[in-house]
Protein backbone atom coordinates (compact mmCIF):
# COMPACT_ATOMS: atom_id res chain seq x y z
CA UNK A 1 0.00 0.00 0.00
CA UNK A 2 1.39 3.08 -0.75
CA UNK A 3 2.07 5.44 2.33
CA UNK A 4 0.91 9.03 1.95
CA UNK A 5 3.23 11.82 2.72
CA UNK A 6 2.17 15.18 3.46
CA UNK A 7 4.88 17.98 1.86
CA UNK A 8 5.40 21.47 3.27
CA UNK A 9 5.59 24.28 0.94
CA UNK A 10 7.93 26.91 1.93
CA UNK A 11 9.27 30.43 0.74
CA UNK A 12 12.39 29.99 -1.36
CA UNK A 13 12.58 34.13 -1.28
CA UNK A 14 12.47 33.83 2.69
CA UNK A 15 14.19 31.34 3.68
CA UNK A 16 17.01 31.83 5.59
CA UNK A 17 19.10 28.81 3.84
CA UNK A 18 17.90 28.81 0.18
CA UNK A 19 18.25 31.46 -2.50
CA UNK A 20 17.61 32.22 -6.00
CA UNK A 21 21.94 30.86 -6.65
CA UNK A 22 20.46 27.35 -4.92
CA UNK A 23 17.52 27.29 -7.66
CA UNK A 24 19.88 28.27 -10.66
CA UNK A 25 21.71 25.37 -9.64
CA UNK A 26 19.29 22.70 -9.70
CA UNK A 27 17.85 23.26 -12.76
CA UNK A 28 21.48 23.80 -14.45
CA UNK A 29 22.16 20.04 -12.80
CA UNK A 30 19.07 18.59 -14.57
CA UNK A 31 17.46 21.16 -17.03
CA UNK A 32 14.72 18.92 -17.61
CA UNK A 33 12.71 19.66 -14.25
CA UNK A 34 11.24 22.56 -16.30
CA UNK A 35 9.24 20.40 -18.40
CA UNK A 36 10.48 21.47 -21.97
CA UNK A 37 11.85 18.03 -22.55
CA UNK A 38 15.46 16.65 -23.30
CA UNK A 39 17.25 19.93 -22.99
CA UNK A 40 20.70 20.78 -22.35
CA UNK A 41 22.10 23.72 -20.52
CA UNK A 42 24.10 25.45 -23.09
CA UNK A 43 25.64 28.39 -20.78
CA UNK A 44 24.60 30.02 -17.07
CA UNK A 45 24.91 33.46 -15.74
CA UNK A 46 25.43 34.33 -19.35
CA UNK A 47 26.97 38.20 -20.01
CA UNK A 48 24.63 40.76 -21.93
CA UNK A 49 26.22 43.60 -23.85
CA UNK A 50 25.42 46.78 -21.22
CA UNK A 51 22.19 44.66 -19.39
CA UNK A 52 23.58 42.24 -16.92
CA UNK A 53 23.92 38.44 -16.70
CA UNK A 54 20.96 36.29 -18.07
CA UNK A 55 20.28 33.49 -15.79
CA UNK A 56 20.24 29.70 -18.23
CA UNK A 57 20.57 29.36 -21.46
CA UNK A 58 19.18 26.40 -22.62
CA UNK A 59 18.89 24.34 -26.05
CA UNK A 60 17.14 21.25 -27.27
CA UNK A 61 19.13 19.08 -28.06
CA UNK A 62 18.01 18.09 -31.36
CA UNK A 63 16.67 21.16 -32.39
CA UNK A 64 17.83 24.93 -32.91
CA UNK A 65 15.32 25.76 -29.88
CA UNK A 66 16.88 28.30 -27.38
CA UNK A 67 15.19 29.16 -23.77
CA UNK A 68 16.39 31.60 -22.17
CA UNK A 69 15.36 31.56 -19.01
CA UNK A 70 14.92 34.06 -15.93
CA UNK A 71 14.91 33.16 -11.90
CA UNK A 72 12.83 35.43 -9.66
CA UNK A 73 12.25 34.67 -6.26
CA UNK A 74 8.72 35.72 -4.84
CA UNK A 75 6.28 37.40 -6.97
CA UNK A 76 6.86 39.02 -10.43
CA UNK A 77 7.25 42.26 -11.01
CA UNK A 78 7.56 44.68 -13.91
CA UNK A 79 11.28 44.87 -14.04
CA UNK A 80 11.73 41.04 -14.37
CA UNK A 81 9.59 40.61 -17.19
CA UNK A 82 11.32 43.85 -18.97
CA UNK A 83 14.71 42.08 -18.00
CA UNK A 84 13.59 38.64 -19.13
CA UNK A 85 12.31 39.87 -22.64
CA UNK A 86 15.38 42.47 -23.26
CA UNK A 87 17.64 39.10 -22.68
CA UNK A 88 15.49 37.25 -25.52
CA UNK A 89 15.80 39.62 -27.88
CA UNK A 90 19.52 40.80 -27.07
CA UNK A 91 20.01 36.58 -27.83
CA UNK A 92 17.88 36.29 -30.67
CA UNK A 93 19.45 39.07 -32.64
CA UNK A 94 22.95 37.56 -31.98
CA UNK A 95 22.14 34.66 -33.12
CA UNK A 96 18.59 34.11 -35.51
CA UNK A 97 19.99 30.99 -36.57
CA UNK A 98 18.28 29.72 -33.61
CA UNK A 99 14.07 29.54 -32.43
CA UNK A 100 14.57 31.84 -29.13
CA UNK A 101 11.82 31.88 -26.31
CA UNK A 102 11.34 33.89 -23.41
CA UNK A 103 11.09 31.67 -20.18
CA UNK A 104 10.04 33.28 -16.56
CA UNK A 105 10.56 31.33 -13.71
CA UNK A 106 8.99 32.54 -9.98
CA UNK A 107 7.36 30.91 -7.40
CA UNK A 108 4.44 33.58 -7.34
CA UNK A 109 3.00 34.39 -11.22
CA UNK A 110 0.55 36.91 -10.12
CA UNK A 111 -2.22 37.41 -12.01
CA UNK A 112 -1.78 41.01 -13.12
CA UNK A 113 1.33 39.99 -14.50
CA UNK A 114 -0.30 37.30 -16.32
CA UNK A 115 -2.59 39.45 -18.16
CA UNK A 116 0.17 41.83 -18.84
CA UNK A 117 2.49 39.11 -20.49
CA UNK A 118 -0.33 37.40 -22.20
CA UNK A 119 -0.48 40.79 -24.58
CA UNK A 120 2.87 39.47 -25.61
CA UNK A 121 2.20 36.27 -26.33
CA UNK A 122 1.92 35.78 -29.81
CA UNK A 123 4.61 38.34 -30.96
CA UNK A 124 6.83 37.64 -28.27
CA UNK A 125 7.25 33.60 -27.83
CA UNK A 126 6.76 33.61 -23.83
CA UNK A 127 6.74 30.98 -21.10
CA UNK A 128 5.84 31.80 -17.67
CA UNK A 129 6.79 28.74 -15.11
CA UNK A 130 5.48 28.78 -11.80
CA UNK A 131 7.72 27.23 -9.19
CA UNK A 132 6.83 25.63 -5.69
CA UNK A 133 9.41 24.41 -2.97
CA UNK A 134 8.32 20.99 -1.47
CA UNK A 135 9.74 19.99 2.15
CA UNK A 136 10.02 16.62 3.49
CA UNK A 137 11.87 16.13 5.96
CA UNK A 138 15.38 17.80 5.49
CA UNK A 139 14.60 17.71 2.25
CA UNK A 140 13.29 20.05 -0.14
CA UNK A 141 11.97 19.53 -3.95
CA UNK A 142 11.17 21.91 -6.31
CA UNK A 143 8.14 21.55 -8.76
CA UNK A 144 7.48 23.30 -11.53
CA UNK A 145 4.00 23.97 -13.43
CA UNK A 146 3.33 26.35 -16.46
CA UNK A 147 0.93 28.42 -16.34
CA UNK A 148 1.50 30.16 -20.02
CA UNK A 149 2.46 28.32 -22.31
CA UNK A 150 3.71 30.01 -25.56
CA UNK A 151 0.88 30.19 -28.36
CA UNK A 152 0.58 27.66 -30.87
CA UNK A 153 1.01 28.90 -34.00
CA UNK A 154 -2.32 28.23 -37.12
CA UNK A 155 -1.26 24.97 -39.30
CA UNK A 156 0.16 25.95 -42.50
CA UNK A 157 -3.55 24.75 -44.09
CA UNK A 158 -5.73 27.01 -41.88
CA UNK A 159 -3.90 30.06 -43.66
CA UNK A 160 -4.18 28.44 -46.75
CA UNK A 161 -6.57 31.64 -47.95
CA UNK A 162 -3.56 34.03 -47.89
CA UNK A 163 -1.36 31.42 -49.92
CA UNK A 164 -0.90 32.40 -53.69
CA UNK A 165 -1.11 29.12 -55.55
CA UNK A 166 0.49 28.70 -58.69
CA UNK A 167 1.42 25.29 -61.06
CA UNK A 168 3.03 22.61 -61.46
CA UNK A 169 5.50 24.20 -64.26
CA UNK A 170 6.17 27.03 -61.45
CA UNK A 171 7.59 24.03 -59.29
CA UNK A 172 9.16 22.24 -62.05
CA UNK A 173 11.82 25.74 -62.79
CA UNK A 174 11.98 26.50 -59.12
CA UNK A 175 12.94 22.79 -58.21
CA UNK A 176 12.84 19.96 -61.43
CA UNK A 177 10.84 17.82 -63.00
CA UNK A 178 12.88 15.11 -61.42
CA UNK A 179 12.12 16.11 -57.68
CA UNK A 180 8.44 17.19 -58.60
CA UNK A 181 7.84 13.79 -59.93
CA UNK A 182 9.07 12.58 -56.20
CA UNK A 183 6.03 13.98 -55.14
CA UNK A 184 4.06 12.28 -57.34
CA UNK A 185 5.49 9.34 -55.95
CA UNK A 186 4.65 9.79 -52.79
CA UNK A 187 1.15 11.33 -53.56
CA UNK A 188 0.74 7.81 -54.93
CA UNK A 189 2.05 6.05 -52.02
CA UNK A 190 -0.29 8.25 -49.45
CA UNK A 191 -3.47 7.46 -51.81
CA UNK A 192 -3.03 4.09 -50.48
CA UNK A 193 -4.64 5.03 -47.80
CA UNK A 194 -6.95 8.30 -49.17
CA UNK A 195 -7.84 7.60 -53.19
CA UNK A 196 -9.09 11.44 -52.44
CA UNK A 197 -5.84 13.17 -52.18
CA UNK A 198 -4.63 15.68 -54.62
CA UNK A 199 -1.39 17.93 -54.86
CA UNK A 200 -1.83 21.67 -54.60
CA UNK A 201 1.12 23.65 -56.09
CA UNK A 202 1.34 27.00 -53.29
CA UNK A 203 3.72 29.80 -54.16
CA UNK A 204 6.38 28.30 -51.07
CA UNK A 205 5.50 24.75 -50.97
CA UNK A 206 3.16 21.86 -52.27
CA UNK A 207 0.43 20.59 -50.00
CA UNK A 208 -2.57 18.18 -50.23
CA UNK A 209 -5.93 18.42 -50.34
CA UNK A 210 -8.50 16.14 -49.58
CA UNK A 211 -12.08 16.42 -51.59
CA UNK A 212 -11.01 20.09 -52.51
CA UNK A 213 -9.97 20.86 -48.46
CA UNK A 214 -6.68 21.74 -47.98
CA UNK A 215 -5.10 18.83 -45.71
CA UNK A 216 -1.22 19.29 -45.55
CA UNK A 217 -0.32 16.30 -42.65
CA UNK A 218 2.28 16.27 -46.17
CA UNK A 219 4.28 19.19 -47.63
CA UNK A 220 6.84 18.59 -50.46
CA UNK A 221 9.05 21.65 -51.33
CA UNK A 222 11.13 20.57 -54.68
CA UNK A 223 14.64 21.43 -55.09
CA UNK A 224 17.16 21.18 -57.48
CA UNK A 225 18.31 17.76 -56.80
CA UNK A 226 16.19 16.88 -53.55
CA UNK A 227 12.84 17.17 -52.75
CA UNK A 228 12.42 18.73 -48.90
CA UNK A 229 9.80 16.12 -47.35
CA UNK A 230 7.82 16.96 -44.49
CA UNK A 231 5.47 14.58 -42.20
CA UNK A 232 3.26 15.52 -39.54
CA UNK A 233 4.03 13.36 -36.93
CA UNK A 234 4.57 13.52 -33.21
CA UNK A 235 8.39 13.22 -32.24
CA UNK A 236 9.49 9.90 -31.09
CA UNK A 237 13.01 8.35 -29.86
CA UNK A 238 12.32 5.14 -31.88
CA UNK A 239 11.26 6.73 -34.53
CA UNK A 240 14.43 9.22 -34.66
CA UNK A 241 16.64 5.56 -34.25
CA UNK A 242 14.72 4.19 -37.45
CA UNK A 243 15.49 7.43 -39.55
CA UNK A 244 19.00 7.30 -38.35
CA UNK A 245 19.41 3.46 -38.91
CA UNK A 246 18.06 4.06 -42.15
CA UNK A 247 20.51 6.41 -43.44
CA UNK A 248 18.32 9.29 -44.36
CA UNK A 249 18.79 12.85 -44.43
CA UNK A 250 17.17 14.09 -41.28
CA UNK A 251 17.06 17.66 -40.85
CA UNK A 252 15.91 19.93 -38.03
CA UNK A 253 13.01 18.48 -36.33
CA UNK A 254 10.45 21.33 -36.51
CA UNK A 255 8.45 21.43 -32.68
CA UNK A 256 6.43 24.23 -33.63
CA UNK A 257 4.45 22.47 -36.12
CA UNK A 258 5.12 18.93 -35.06
CA UNK A 259 6.88 18.07 -38.32
CA UNK A 260 9.74 15.27 -39.36
CA UNK A 261 11.33 16.76 -42.52
CA UNK A 262 13.70 14.43 -44.69
CA UNK A 263 16.09 15.52 -47.25
CA UNK A 264 14.85 12.94 -49.86
CA UNK A 265 17.40 12.28 -53.02
CA UNK A 266 15.46 9.99 -56.38
CA UNK A 267 16.85 6.93 -55.10
CA UNK A 268 15.72 7.00 -51.79
CA UNK A 269 11.97 6.62 -52.71
CA UNK A 270 13.03 3.04 -53.82
CA UNK A 271 15.52 2.44 -51.27
CA UNK A 272 13.24 3.81 -48.64
CA UNK A 273 10.07 2.52 -49.57
CA UNK A 274 8.33 0.62 -47.27
CA UNK A 275 9.63 2.83 -44.28
CA UNK A 276 8.16 5.82 -45.94
CA UNK A 277 4.71 4.17 -46.63
CA UNK A 278 4.63 3.40 -43.27
CA UNK A 279 4.81 7.21 -41.98
CA UNK A 280 2.91 8.09 -44.53
CA UNK A 281 0.71 5.59 -43.35
CA UNK A 282 0.82 7.22 -39.75
CA UNK A 283 0.64 10.68 -40.62
CA UNK A 284 -2.34 9.55 -42.45
CA UNK A 285 -4.31 7.88 -39.55
CA UNK A 286 -3.20 11.20 -37.20
CA UNK A 287 -4.77 13.92 -40.08
CA UNK A 288 -7.80 11.95 -39.64
CA UNK A 289 -8.19 11.74 -35.79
Amino acid sequence: MIEFAKFEKIFIKTHPELNEQWVQDRIAEDPKILGFGDVILKDKERIQPRAGRLDLLLQEADSNRRYEVEIQMGATDESHIIRTIEYWDIERKRYPQYDHVAVIVAEDITSRFLNVISLFNGIIPIVAIQMNALKLGDKVGLVFTTVLDQMTLGLVDEDEEVQETTDRAYWESRGSKKTVQMADKLLDIARKFDSTLELKYNKFYIGLTKQGISNTFLTFRPRKSALIFEMRLKRLPELDQQLEDAGLDVMDYQTRWGKYRLRLQPTDLNKHEELLTRLIQEASKLADG
